[in-house]
């Protein structure tokens, strides 16, 4: 947390509401990450542009940030390739189990006031933390 900064953060979290809104607002969409993606690979009839499209601004707002600012952010080195892959999947089965993920149900549910993804964004953070814990102090992976 040494490089957090509340206007970044606030900016940031305007920029998502403001976008996920738009999304809503003018196409009927939700703004979750693995619904998009997901749509990819098993899209509906002329249902594939925006959802490239999305994917791309997300490519391009990280590469945006860096002209703008000249950082990124950091990276961590160090994890074993095959905790990497379990949490991959572990990450894709739970979001498929939800029917979502934390884009959808934190940002796009929580907002709309929707029980379910209260549920499903509470599970996500306790097993994130839960998560934390065991590889660091547990297994002892990363700083």
């Amino acid at each position: 947390m040494t490089n957090f900064t509340p206007v970044s953060a606030l900016v940031g979290g305007l920029l998502i509401g403001l976008s996920t809104s738009l999304l809503l607002w003018l196409n009927g969409r939700i703004a979750g990450i693995s619904g998009v993606l997901g749509g990819l690979l098993w899209p509906g009839s002329g249902d594939r542009a925006w959802r490239w499209l999305f994917l791309a601004g997300l490519v391009l707002g990280g590469g945006g940030y860096y002209l703008v600012t000249g950082t990124t952010a950091p990276v961590r080195l160090g994890f074993p390739v095959p905790l990497l892959l379990l949490a991959g999947f572990l990450t894709g089965f739970g979001t498929a189990r939800a029917n979502g993920c934390t884009s959808g149900h934190g940002v796009c549910g929580l907002a709309r006031l929707s029980l379910r993804s209260l549920v499903a964004t509470a599970t996500f953070l306790s097993v994130a933390i839960a998560t934390t814990y065991v590889v660091r102090h547990v297994v002892g992976g990363g700083s």
